[in-house]
């Protein structure tokens, strides 16, 4: 990071100096070449910032995002898969691989709950201030009356754990359970019982996969999320942080959230925590959050 600044202070010395010699001799091709390398400069600089702000460990770690749907039934529900669509939109932007770990479906539209890993450089880093709770305001499609309606879905952000990171799960603390699939792949995989749920008895934590047609392979994913959920409980004890997670979670709604979209009667997208805004929500909604993502980096730096 060190000797980035200071090829970028070089870089910037030597178009300095260019530019003073071209505006001597008053050769404005070469002058409009050089304010486009400094724009170029000034997103590398940006980007290494970016990076000086993503140093903790687990920042570098792929990640888990965990999603449920609020009381509201089918517009929680389909604000909930507003979300998933948002962050998956945002993995594409960045050519990040993203893949579907487990679904619950809505009644009538949307899903009750998901679970998507991402897999990427600094993607744990980039989301972990996603969680919390997101709220929408909108004149609600599932209304024949089009009046407006606030929904809440939580979003939940866990890293994936990689093998020199020792978490020590004990077989006596789970509970396994088998079920049929639900979700999408394949007619084999909705006629057996390959999706699996794990229990952790101690911290009550439950995760989940339907994903894979073989049960082991559901069982070994479910593992490694659970390892994930462990790894992030204890790095935020020893952060010493406040806030009770599980307490939260049990509360999706007023009070609680971290973000606000607003549809109607004004478009405004805001973050509480940071206070930035966004006049554009349709933007935001299609997965460019990055300026948002930046500000949490940086207040919680």
């Amino acid at each position: 990071m060190v000797n980035s600044f200071k090829t970028s202070v070089i870089k910037l010395r030597d178009l300095d100096d260019l530019y003073q010699l071209a505006e001597e001799e008053k050769n404005n091709k070469i002058q409009n070449d050089i304010l486009v390398s400094v724009e170029k400069l000034k997103n590398e600089v940006k980007k290494n910032e970016i990076k000086c702000f993503l140093s903790n460990e687990s920042d570098t770690l792929d990640c888990y995002i965990e999603i449920h749907a609020g009381a509201g039934g089918t517009e929680s529900q389909d604000w909930a898969d507003m979300l998933r669509r948002m962050y998956l939109k945002w993995s594409d932007k960045k050519n990040f691989k993203s893949s579907l770990i487990s679904e619950h479906k809505g009644d009538e539209a949307g899903i009750k709950s998901s679970t998507v890993k991402i897999e990427g450089e600094y993607v744990f880093g980039w989301l972990k201030s996603e969680s919390g709770i997101h709220r929408l305001v909108r004149i609600s499609p599932f209304d024949s009356g089009a009046r407006r309606h606030t929904s809440f879905a939580s979003v939940w952000i866990y890293p994936v754990i990689d093998e020199n990171i020792k978490i020590e799960i004990l077989e006596k603390d789970l509970r396994i359970d088998t079920y049929r699939s639900s979700g999408a792949g394949g007619q084999h995989v909705n006629t057996t019982d390959s999706a699996v749920r794990i229990t952790h008895l101690p911290s009550k934590i439950v995760v989940q996969c339907q994903n894979e047609r073989s049960q082991h392979k559901n069982k070994e994913t479910c593992i490694n999320m659970l390892k994930a959920r462990l790894y992030d409980f204890e790095i935020k004890k020893k952060e010493k942080e406040n806030e009770n997670l599980e307490s939260t979670k049990s509360d999706i709604g007023w009070g609680h959230q971290i973000r606000s979209y607003i549809l109607q009667p004004y478009r405004l997208v805001k973050d509480n925590r940071t206070n930035f805004e966004s006049t554009n929500p349709d933007k935001i909604l299609n997965g460019d959050i990055d300026d948002f993502l930046e500000k949490s980096l940086h207040q919680n730096r």
